[in-house]
């Protein structure tokens, strides 16, 4: 099975819908949703990645580490979490 960019999106808002609005989840949080296979979520981190940064640049996911909100080009390879963004309420 493929998991594309749309299925990487669906995943993203439904675990945030599952929380409440100010928490955050983690982008292995996402890929263990799409897949119970370690190698094969492993290799989705890097899409998740992208696809979050497209959401925060629309404004819909805000990416954060520790307190800082990181601009959607900067996200690099460190920890981050996923929050709502202003058009995700």
């Amino acid at each position: 099975m493929t998991i594309d960019d749309s299925m990487i999106t669906r995943a993203i808002f439904a675990l945030l819908s599952q929380r409440a609005t100010e928490d955050s989840i983690c982008p292995s949080d996402v890929a263990r949703v799409l897949s119970a296979d370690e190698a094969l979520w492993r290799s989705l981190m890097p899409d998740i990645r992208r696809v979050a940064s497209c959401l925060a640049e629309a404004g819909v996911l805000r990416i954060t580490q520790g307190e800082a909100t990181l601009p959607p080009n900067a996200i690099g390879s460190g920890p981050i979490r996923l929050r709502r963004g202003r058009l995700m309420r």
